[in-house]
């Protein structure tokens, strides 16, 4: 597929990640407007809500677009996601006889706040990056014993929080817990000394389901995808997670870049997952090109400074897909809901400079990486700016999903001082 041309001119800019061939879904405010959907195309909004209200877009009998969210668009099913991708780009395409009802309801996108895109109902955290999973194996088990004895059967993951999912913009404070020095026979409680950032896609479930699914019905129930940072107190969670694995460590903040980019406009750069090194049971076995080309990277800023590129890698160093992560998650009879978000787990690739926490780029802190500042950072200091980036590069075309960035604020003084 090449370039889609449209009427407003930034959309046909190679390198602009909001082409026609796009059309990301996002949730937008500005100083006269209330949040309401909207869609990116080049550096503007199209505002779904007034476009709705003058009849340019009209698929339903009720209104999708009075709400400041995109669950009910979801809800509606893939038959009309298929419609309303196919009107907005009559709507915005080059010549389209909608050009003059559609300009007036542009917004730049300078001019906009962004909010969550969608409602997340519950929020699941995977660990299916066979690298990363490997390189912290490595560290606490040793390279024999790096993977645990079910990894190479099933996505591992466990069950993170929704109500700690935020937008990308949204500031991070450092966490307080319960931390335990190898030196010490008692916990105390203190600060995060070891903040750290996961480089993660985050896969929107779109239909709800009841009971187990196959691989390519959960495919077909995935609305689209965002980046994710799942923000990781390293230090809590080496006290905590035995027996069960992460808890509060996980708790602070996940966040996700503002525009969902739809399934369909991935399309183009699906890609196989790679080859087994045993097989899976047939109900999660591979039945196609079920990952995709996206190429990530992840920059940090000390507060006030320039930022460093610190990782890149690629979304198809994925051991197990989003399809089969959502397959994995039904099998116990676990009802799926539009609007659940499914993390991809740390995206890590084979080298030192593709991995997407800075657990592995450090080696656990006995390895800092120098900044182009020429700081150091083992683990995220205080007003740090972490930002992960996302795009696929198609014939003459980017599709971009808008940065996913927060700011590392200091720890309350005393979080129970009253």
């Amino acid at each position: 597929m090449t370039l889609q041309k449209s009427w407003v001119a930034s959309a046909n800019d190679p390198k602009h990640p909001f082409p026609l061939n796009n059309l990301p879904y996002g949730v937008f405010s500005t100083a006269e407007l209330d949040p309401r959907c909207g869609v990116a195309i080049g550096d503007m909004i199209l505002d779904c809500q007034r476009a709705e209200e003058a009849g340019l877009i009209s698929l339903t009998e009720d209104p999708l677009f009075d709400v400041p969210f995109w669950n009910e668009v979801m809800e509606e099913g893939a038959e009309l996601w298929s419609a309303l991708r196919d009107r907005l780009t009559a709507i915005l395409a080059d010549g389209s006889p909608d050009r003059e009802r559609a300009e007036p309801l542009l917004v730049p996108q300078a001019d906009a706040e962004m909010h969550l895109p969608f409602l997340v109902s519950e929020y699941t955290d995977f660990y299916a990056g066979k690298n990363h999973a490997f390189n912290v194996g490595s560290m606490f088990r040793g390279p024999e014993n790096a993977l645990p004895p079910n990894w190479l059967h099933i996505p591992i993951g466990y069950n993170g929080r929704a109500s700690s999912v935020v937008v990308s913009g949204t500031d991070i404070r450092r966490p307080w817990g319960q931390l335990k020095s190898p030196d010490h026979d008692l916990p105390a409680f203190l600060p995060c000394r070891r903040f750290d950032l996961e480089l993660e896609m985050g896969a929107i479930v779109g239909q709800p389901s009841e009971g187990p699914i196959t691989v390519d019905e959960a495919d077909a129930n995935i609305f689209g995808y965002v980046l994710l940072n799942d923000w990781s107190a390293r230090d809590i969670q080496a006290w905590e997670y035995q027996p069960l694995g992460p808890f509060q460590a996980k708790a602070t903040a996940t966040t996700i870049s503002p525009w969902i980019v739809t399934k369909a406009a991935l399309e183009p750069f699906r890609t196989d997952c790679p080859e087994r090194e045993v097989e899976l049971l047939p109900h999660l076995k591979d039945t196609g090109p079920m990952l995709y080309d996206i190429d990530l990277s992840v920059t940090l800023a000390p507060e006030g400074k320039a930022a460093t590129e610190i990782a890149r890698t690629n979304y198809k160093e994925m051991y197990y897909s989003a399809a089969q992560q959502l397959a994995h998650h039904t099998t116990s009879g676990c009802p799926m809901n539009p609007g659940d978000l499914l993390g991809s787990g740390t995206i890590s690739g084979a080298t030192k400079h593709e991995r997407g926490s800075l657990l592995e780029l450090s080696w656990g802190g006995k390895e800092p990486i120098t900044l182009d500042t020429g700081e150091e950072r083992s683990f995220l200091l205080d007003g740090d700016t972490l930002t992960l980036h996302g795009e696929c590069h198609g014939d003459g075309y980017t599709i971009g999903f808008g940065n996913c960035a927060g700011t590392i604020l200091p720890a309350l003084e005393d979080p129970y001082a009253r």
